[in-house]
């Protein structure tokens, strides 16, 4: 039987119909969790249609959180959950820079610096303060903050790249933003209509604000669509902060630490994952419809399918939802995470208002 699995294996490798057979062996693995993201997605767009203040997205991440709860995604199904998390949700950005300019991302970008950085500011100063006060290590309180501050579970993981923590504080952390994130994404855009914001003001809010891209979006598309456009654009610029941060923390921890000889070159490999390639592809769209090579009678098409892929996305992050990872997370990162999270909030509305952007 061995000897019939590696002639299959070899064919399988040097072949052009051993391409197809690896390509349809992988759909046929992600096939069974895609399919349920699918349904959840289905589902959620039909009660969208019913409730559309909450919006199909919300109800999507509630909905996968409450299959989670009643049962756990088997083995089977976690392939497909995660593509479609990371993905799906990856692509439907980039379906939004199709209908984007390259003139509304730099203006966006350039308008939303100063609240952009004075909450990057905030919330970081703030992990600093409240972590220590809290007791917290200091791997945790730069994980949670970096997360609160930046990207969510991204900055996270190319935190973690630098700094090297240990696998406990990093799911402390990403379980930490997680709740937060959930949190948002039911609350936000409620107060952005008893604030009677506008799109572009609660797009800024929100992508200042949020933790995770997935939150950003969903809550920005929950409110509309020149909110999530907004929204996509200003989260965006402040992901790149993670490159900076990243950096300086390289370089405190070089200081602190000598390490062992080549720790330094495996470390500088992981700086890959900084700036996702989804982002340089998001740009390229931009890109190809300022300079027209995207006909307009698409760009409501191409909105629609990315609100469809932006809601199986959240199904699945819902889906994907450890409640008990959270509980076993502690009181104390959670109350850095709280703490952090009403402080991003407040100083981004006081900035706004400040600066006369709300």
């Amino acid at each position: 039987m061995s000897a019939v699995n590696e002639h299959v294996a070899n064919w399988a490798g040097a072949s052009a119909p051993g391409l197809i057979f690896r390509v349809s062996e992988r759909i046929f693995r992600l096939l069974p969790g895609v399919s349920l993201t699918a349904a959840v997605a289905a589902t959620a767009t039909l009660l969208g249609g019913f409730i559309p203040v909450v919006g199909a997205p919300v109800i999507a991440i509630l909905f996968g959180i409450a299959i989670s709860l009643m049962r756990r995604p088997s083995s089977r199904l976690t392939p497909g959950i995660a593509f479609t998390s990371k993905k799906l949700l990856q692509t439907s950005i980039v379906l939004l820079g199709f209908g984007l300019s390259l003139g509304q991302v730099l203006t966006t970008g350039a308008q939303s610096l100063p609240v952009l950085l004075g909450s990057l500011a905030g919330s970081l100063g703030m992990a600093w303060f409240a972590g220590r006060l809290l007791g917290l290590p200091n791997d945790l309180r730069t994980l949670i903050g970096v997360g609160t501050a930046i990207c969510g579970a991204s900055a996270i993981a190319a935190t973690d790249a630098v700094i090297d923590a240990d696998e406990a504080d990093v799911s402390y952390a990403i379980a930490t933003i997680f709740t937060f994130n959930v949190v948002a994404v039911l609350l936000y855009p409620s107060l952005g209509h008893a604030f009677g914001f506008s799109q572009h003001a609660f797009g800024l809010w929100a992508g200042t604000a949020i933790n995770d891209l997935s939150s950003v979006v969903a809550a920005s598309t929950t409110y509309g669509h020149t909110a999530a456009a907004y929204g996509v654009i200003v989260k965006l610029t402040r992901t790149l902060a993670i490159i900076p941060i990243a950096l300086f923390l390289a370089g405190r921890r070089g200081r602190c630490r000598t390490g062992a000889p080549g720790a330094a070159s495996a470390k500088r490999g992981d700086f890959r994952h900084i700036l996702p390639l989804f982002i340089v592809v998001f740009v390229l769209a931009v890109a190809l419809n300022t300079i027209g090579l995207v006909p307009a009678g698409l760009h409501h098409p191409l909105s629609d399918v990315s609100l469809w892929m932006i809601t199986a996305a959240l199904g699945a992050i819902g889906l994907s939802t450890d409640i008990g990872h959270i509980r076993r997370a502690g009181l104390r990162p959670l109350a850095l995470g709280a703490i952090l999270w009403l402080t991003v909030g407040l100083v981004s509305l006081g900035l706004q208002a400040m600066t006369g952007t709300i």
